[in-house]
């Protein structure tokens, strides 16, 4: 008979999402005439880029003509997105990257999440906590995470907490750990590291023999200079980081799905003999096998960006959700409450007020203000007490949604 892989049963019962939305289907039956304000899940409300649009009519019309028609496409990418990538988003900061490091993908989720196909399962793990639910998921998934303790935390994940305790900034472990993530600007608080900051992990991973995962998916959100883009900035950081970008934020392809990934040359790991083996190898032979590639409609939508008029496009759509993050931000001060984020990042964490669950403020704020955001427990245990919002909704509703929180809470 066939077996299941059983470390999918070690799950909690649903995705953190599903969740919320069952929440929220509740609300609606009983309350029917009551709108709710969406700010929880990350999802987009601004169109594509009219560049990336009229790219991918372009594109449509030259799969019209057998002499312009596309069939199967690199597993990596297209020379021509990832050519638009090296020389935009990493040239610029002085970062020199090889062709045949550069892989385009379906989004950051997707590589964060199967990256581990590539990594022993008796790999230790370290994660910032609260941190984005997919980085735990995928390592349960493969039974490198061990068992859900009654804590709320898997028995072989060394967490680094980020509170305001210590300003969101997790400290280095005081151990070796084989595999980090991080996340920066953070996906769940909107915290960032300066490069003196996150140089000490760079530092660590070099002299600790560490790979670190870096999901820089917010990066052009960051408004700071002292914050950088990309973990390659840092010197030595090609020996021993992966970093995962995603235009789903950035262009409002959380619908179309596009991202890519960085796998230097450099990086190698260990197997059991010894032997070090270059990472940009396997994570190549793995996306051959299991991945077909993106579309070539889609990479070209992609490649649009780039363009002057799609700079100044993606410009405009970042500052009108930075402009939301202000406002919200602005607006749940005056209602009295501490608020971190929102000023590199569209995500805002808030405080829940006087000691309430993450779980009962959300409760709280659906049903007396008609407001969804995400709790903080289900980003992890350092999450409890807190809750996110999320800058992506349209400007009338953040308005809107400020409004209602002030008068139920002044």
């Amino acid at each position: 008979m066939a077996l299941v892989n059983e470390h999918f049963l070690k799950l909690p019962g649903s995705y953190l999402f599903s969740d919320i939305a069952k929440k929220i289907n509740t609300f609606r039956i009983t309350h029917p005439k009551q709108d709710v304000i969406r700010l929880g899940i990350g999802d987009v409300t601004q169109p594509l880029p009219q560049a990336s649009i009229e790219a991918m009519h372009k594109a449509v019309d030259e799969m019209t003509q057998k002499e312009t028609f596309r069939g199967y496409g690199p597993e990596q990418g297209y020379d021509f997105l990832i050519e638009a990538i090296i020389k935009n988003d990493y040239a610029p900061r002085g970062i020199q990257l090889g062709h045949t490091e550069v892989f385009v993908s379906d989004g950051a989720k997707s590589d964060t999440g199967n990256i581990g196909d590539i990594l022993r399962h008796d790999n230790s793990i370290g994660v910032t906590d609260p941190i984005y639910p997919v980085y735990i998921d995928s390592n349960v998934m493969c039974g490198r995470a061990g068992i859900l303790e009654e804590d709320g935390h898997w028995s072989n994940v060394t967490y680094l907490p980020c509170t305001s305790e210590n300003d969101f900034i997790p400290q280095i472990p005081d151990k070796r750990i084989d595999i980090i993530y991080l996340c920066y600007p953070n996906n769940p608080t909107g915290t960032t590291l300066t490069k003196a900051q996150l140089k000490k992990w760079v530092d660590y991973a070099l002299a600790n023999d560490t790979l670190i995962l870096f999901d820089a998916a917010y990066e052009a959100y960051i408004q700071d200079p002292e914050v950088p883009h990309s973990i390659y900035e840092i010197k030595g950081a090609r020996k021993c980081a992966i970093e995962f970008r995603s235009f789903s934020k950035t262009a409002g392809f959380t619908g179309i799905r596009c991202g890519y990934t960085v796998v230097p040359k450099e990086v190698t790991a260990a197997t059991l003999t010894g032997e070090r083996v270059p990472l940009n190898k396997l994570w190549n032979r793995r996306q051959c096998t299991k991945f077909n590639g993106t579309s070539y409609i889609t990479q070209r939508a992609a490649e649009a960006i780039y363009s002057p008029e799609g700079k100044e496009q993606i410009r405009q759509t970042i500052a009108y959700y930075m402009t939301n993050a202000r406002i919200m931000k602005e607006g749940l001060e005056q209602a009295g409450f501490t608020v971190y984020g929102g000023v590199n990042a569209p995500y805002l964490w808030v405080k829940t007020p006087g000691g309430m669950s993450s779980w009962e403020f959300f409760d709280q704020l659906l049903y007396e203000a008609h407001v969804v955001g995400t709790p903080g427990v289900g980003f992890g245990p350092s999450g409890e007490g807190y809750l996110r919002l999320t800058a992506f909704g349209e400007r009338e509703d953040c308005i809107e949604a400020m409004k209602r929180v002030k008068r139920f809470t002044i």
